[in-house]
């Protein structure tokens, strides 16, 4: 062994700890999860899909894109390790790896959806998914490949050159890239979840789950942020998540430069949130129980806590029920659970609410 060991030595001398790296994700998607068809609580249309040949192409070519590590500097990351289709486009990581072995600034949330978002990024940076998807790849943090270079290896590859032309592009361009890596994930969808069979009177849910959607509407108010169609009211709210001593984070004061936006982060989804912990954009929080209970006590204290946030009382019990509510909307089209097995006193109860009526949302 010594004899094995002595030369190796010689030659590369001290060799430094392996680093973790980056999970590479393969494409495992069915081409009817890239269809761009609405689904059972959505809007009847996904904004964008077109059904052109081009935009075959987009996505063709952007679904070969966002699983190749030839987007990162190191060859090391595809846009799949921080969006893993098996865990709902999103990590399992606090801050998931980059190039290099960096972390990421910021937990990674689910990309699904996309297309009925308002704005982009946890602090809302970017007002397109072009303008989106393009701002990783340079990221130091994340990929950190210059778009030009990121050019360059196309131009170099007799396939994508081929890729990049049958979209309409004779050669590739920054444009060309965007666009079809927006197609790819404007075309993601999620939706037809038990709570959207419930509410539209085509399944059940259990008492368990019934109840934590009628908490979700009503003294736990969650309904004031996570609203519309994908459970998000696609605005900034200051929880106080990643405050210190009372201070706010920059977050989307950052990108406006008002200081009434500091602390103020996006809105995340809670389609399939049960799939994707930890949670908040730092992952601070490990579990859904724990979310819940964080809302309840009133969030972090600071100058800047919105006033939607309010401490609510709250059993366990009742965290077990909106938990159950949450995992409910983490279940796209997958049969409904067996009922749970309750007595007579148990089966009391509360009917859900209407979904946040129309008045009661309009007085906020």
């Amino acid at each position: 062994m010594r004899l094995t060991i002595l030369p190796l030595l010689l030659v590369f001398g001290d060799v430094p700890p392996l680093r973790d790296a980056p999970p590479l994700p393969k494409d495992t998607l069915d081409d009817a999860q890239l269809s761009g068809v609405s689904a059972l609580g959505l809007p009847d249309q996904v904004p964008g899909v077109e059904s052109t040949p081009e935009a075959r192409a987009r996505l063709e070519l952007g679904r070969k894109l966002f699983f190749d590590p030839i987007l990162s500097k190191d060859r090391t990351v595809s846009c799949a390790s921080c969006h893993d289709p098996d865990k709902a486009f999103a990590t399992n990581d606090a801050r998931p790896l980059g190039v290099g072995g960096e972390r990421c600034d910021r937990n990674s949330p689910p990309i699904f959806n996309r297309a009925f978002g308002a704005t982009q990024f946890w602090d809302g940076r970017a007002s397109t998914l072009e303008q989106q998807v393009l701002m990783p790849i340079e990221h130091p943090h994340e990929m950190a490949l210059p778009l030009p270079e990121a050019l360059a290896r196309f131009a170099a590859d007799p396939g994508y050159r081929g890729l990049f032309a049958a979209t309409g592009a004779p050669e590739p361009t920054n444009d060309a890239l965007a666009a079809a890596l927006a197609e790819f994930v404007r075309r993601l969808v999620v939706g037809d979840s038990p709570i959207d069979r419930f509410r539209a009177a085509k399944g059940t849910l259990t008492p368990q789950e019934r109840r934590g959607l009628w908490l979700w509407e009503s003294k736990a108010g969650c309904w004031k942020c996570h609203a519309g169609p994908n459970f998000s009211d696609e605005k900034f709210h200051n929880t106080g998540i990643g405050s210190k001593d009372g201070v706010p984070e920059a977050a989307r004061f950052a990108v406006t430069g008002d200081e009434a936006d500091r602390g103020a982060w996006k809105t995340p989804t809670l389609r399939m949130v049960a799939k994707t912990a930890p949670y908040m954009h730092d992952g601070s929080l490990a579990t859904l129980d724990e979310v819940v209970r964080f809302y309840a006590r009133g969030g972090n204290p600071n100058a800047q806590l919105d006033a939607k946030v309010q401490p609510f009382e709250i059993s366990d019990d009742d965290v077990a029920a909106m938990v159950a509510f949450m995992d409910a909307l983490s279940r796209s089209g997958d049969p409904p659970p067996p009922p749970e097995e309750t007595d007579a006193e148990e089966q009391v109860v509360p009917n859900a609410a209407p979904a946040a009526p129309a008045v009661k949302r309009k007085a906020l």
